[in-house]
């Protein structure tokens, strides 16, 4: 007999665990550290798993379920905490994801990541983007530069998310968060209204298609600040990305304003930690000078791990150099950092690599 949701998603949390799933013929699974772990023996049948999933949704939701057959939502449990939920169906049955997010949105420093991250909350105007692949902690990330730069500069901050999961609280800043779906009808349009807001930040929780990425670096070229996130996994592929989207005709003009509004690209992942405690961070930051614009403007992307290398005194690092600190530290295995790392060699090879910032990442 399955337990009621609540009670699986508090188990989640109390495990320390991240997210929590429900599928069909298998038993309720959280995802701790990483790794899948069941939170019962038996498995669940399709109409348990279904009647589950529906004990959490509206009737508007349930019927956008059955009419687009997915559904993103933000669930608040009370007593346990916020979830980010994903409803889908796979051969026919119903199944679910939940993202656990926590109500306290943590410091910068304490994610791990190194104070360059802070000198991108300070700038005023240009595009930030927040890049990994699925629940390397973009998200979060996001949330604790929105923080910080409410907390330290005055103005108008507007969010648009798919679904809300940090709940923000005015500061120095006005915070207007807005969630497709419910207040808006779709990103495109929500970033066409925004821009007659009077916003000083923008915060787009995805660039998912054309129309949004190109009404978001207008955003930033016209002087707004925008942040938003891309599932890419360094920063060369996240240039690649911006600009493939576009037909070929219009990318030379969106590679010319990409290099002029960009300021930041901050890549990141978790890695298992050496004593199976948790994940650590490693991350890349690409902060664009002259030399890395001329290599976005001429489409010379190949250049751009060996530019960043050399610019340290800016900000740069690769995701290799963050690595290296780790396992240098002792924070993850030889395993992980092969695994991980863009060069393989370099941690096949060299018994113990020597990296280049002198800093470690870690959370």
């Amino acid at each position: 007999m399955p337990r009621e949701i609540t009670e699986y998603l508090r188990e989640t949390i109390e495990r320390g665990g991240s997210d929590f799933h429900l599928s069909a013929y298998a038993p309720a699974c959280a995802r701790v550290n990483g790794s899948l772990v069941s939170l019962d023996d038996e498995s669940l049948d399709p109409a348990s798993v279904r009647s589950l999933i529906l004990d959490t949704l509206t009737e508007s939701q349930r019927s956008t379920l059955e009419d687009e057959k997915e559904l993103d939502y933000a669930l608040q449990v009370a007593g346990v905490g916020r979830f980010r939920g994903n409803v889908h169906i796979v051969r026919g049955n119903t199944e679910a994801a939940f993202r656990f997010i926590s109500e306290k949105i943590p410091l910068l420093e304490n994610l791990g990541h190194l104070p360059v991250i802070h000198d991108l909350c300070r700038i005023r105007s240009g595009l930030v983007l927040i890049t990994g692949v699925t629940g390397s902690g973009k998200s979060t990330t996001l949330a604790s530069m929105v923080q910080e730069i409410s907390n330290s500069r005055n103005g108008i901050i507007i969010t648009l998310e798919d679904p809300i999961e940090y709940v923000f609280q005015h500061s120095s800043c006005l915070i207007k968060q807005r969630e497709v779906g419910s207040d808006t009808k779709s990103f495109p349009k929500a970033l066409r209204q925004c821009l007659r807001q009077d916003p000083d930040v923008i915060v787009v929780s995805e660039l998912r298609d054309l129309e949004t990425i190109r009404i978001a670096l207008t955003a930033a070229e016209t002087g707004h600040l925008v942040l938003a996130t891309l599932h890419t996994a360094d920063a060369p592929q996240t240039i690649d990305r911006l600009v493939d989207v576009f037909p070929g005709d219009q990318q030379p003009q969106i590679v010319t304003m990409l290099a002029s509004v960009l300021e930041g690209v901050v890549c990141q992942r978790l890695i298992p930690r050496a004593d199976g405690q948790g994940r650590v961070l490693a991350t890349e930051v690409m902060r664009p000078g002259h030399g890395i614009r001329a290599c976005i403007r001429d489409q010379k992307l190949e250049q751009l791990v060996g530019l960043m290398e050399i610019g340290a005194k800016d900000g740069n690092h690769t995701i290799d150099e963050s690595i290296a600190n780790l396992l240098n530290a002792g924070l993850i295995s030889r395993e992980e950092a092969i695994f991980n790392c863009r060069e393989r060699r370099i941690f096949e090879e060299a018994p113990k690599p020597k990296p280049k910032p002198k800093s470690i990442w870690t959370s």
